[in-house]
Parts: structure tokens; sequence; C-alpha cells
């Protein structure tokens, strides 16, 4: 008999994008579009990871900076660097990251899920690992990551 399960037989799609030398995939039915980084307006008394705010075509868009959240090191603004624009809900929120590499598609089978590391690494917002040849892509679940309370999203009253 076989398995005709649609879930096990079509891959998902992931974006790739970079943060220093890590490489990450967060699914690509959560994002909008891809921005050049831009200055943003700052906001007083929010997290550092919370850049600020930007205008996108009228809808007011809070900027999260991925490397300042995860304690990735200094972050630097250059060419490469992007703001993927994200629909969370009913939300839109931008993340800068240093770089998008492409869109790849994983079966669940290429999907392993994250070690547990204990205190050292908090994988509640990991799907899992997925191996490519010679890459190993982090894949975020970036829907929960956002809306953590951690995130500080969510009191904005802007959003």
């Amino acid at each position: 008999m076989v398995n005709d399960s649609p879930a096990a037989v079509l891959p998902k799609e992931y974006l790739a994008f970079r943060l220093g030398k890590e490489e990450y995939g967060i699914d690509i039915l959560r994002v909008q579009e891809i921005r050049g980084y831009e200055a943003t307006t700052k906001l007083a008394n929010v997290p550092p990871f919370i850049k600020g705010l930007t205008n996108l075509r009228g809808a007011i868009v809070p900027i999260v900076d991925l490397r300042i959240k995860f304690n990735l090191g200094e972050a630097t603004y250059d060419q490469l660097t992007v703001v993927i624009i994200l629909n969370i809900g009913s939300r839109v929120v931008g993340i800068v990251v240093d770089s998008v590499s492409d869109v790849m598609q994983l079966t669940s089978e290429q999907i392993k899920p994250a070690p547990a590391m204990g205190a050292v690494l908090d994988t509640e917002f990991l799907i899992g690992l997925a191996t490519l040849e010679d890459r190993l892509l982090i894949l975020m679940d970036i829907e929960k990551l956002m809306v953590s309370p951690d995130m500080g999203l969510s009191d904005m009253s802007v959003m």
C-alpha cells in the first residue's frame, strides 16, 4: 500500500538567510517581500533588538534585528543587509538579516530535530536542522518567535 499523504510527499519551501556565519531558514509562506536595509524611526523604551519603525506603503512596520536578538555579535549594515518583511497572522513585521541566499525545497525526511542543549541554547523557536550537501540550515519557527512575549511586539499599538 502506498502512502499518498501530501504532507509526507510534498516539499516545503524555506527562504535561506545568513546571520553571521550561520545559515537559517524560514517558511517562505510567511515572507511578503525582501527589501534593502534603510534607517528606521527609533522608539524610546524598547529592547535594543527592535531597531524602530518604518513606513511601508502606508503601513507602520516594526523592524527587528535578529543578530542583536540572538546575541550574534556587533550588527553591521552594508549593501548586503536586507529586511525580510513578514506576514505573521494579521501583523506585518520586518527582520534585519545579513543577507538572503536562496529558496530551498525541503521534505520532512531532510529535516532533523534540533538537539536538546539544555539551558545553553533555547530551541523553542527551532523547527529543526536540515543538511544539504555541505550546508547546515537552522530552520526557525518565525511566527512563534515573533509572537513570543520576550519580543514585546504584541504590546506595540502601532502594529
